[in-house]
């Protein structure tokens, strides 16, 4: 897989949250938190870890998702692991 900007990454999970949560108008930004998005639970994290990794291609660790603050959070996370 080529390597991702930002702005790939954003586009990416923006995707996936919109599929996760059923509403195609979600518009992530690096600032949007968990508190953004109602039905943003625990169950949803998981689906969201869950699908990142199969998008992505990536093995990712649920605590340190867990850990971070808001979406630029997770975009600068899923670059760092990038090979």
């Amino acid at each position: 897989m080529a390597e991702l900007t930002a702005h790939d990454v954003l586009s990416r999970l923006n995707g996936i949250f919109c599929d996760i949560f059923d509403d195609d108008d979600i518009i992530l930004t690096r600032e949007t938190m968990a508190d953004d998005i109602e039905e943003w639970d625990s169950l949803n994290q998981i689906k969201i870890i869950l699908t990142c990794e199969k998008v992505f291609g990536l093995s990712l660790k649920a605590r340190d998702i867990n850990a971070l603050d808001d979406i630029g959070g997770m975009v600068d996370h899923l670059m760092s692991l990038q090979s």
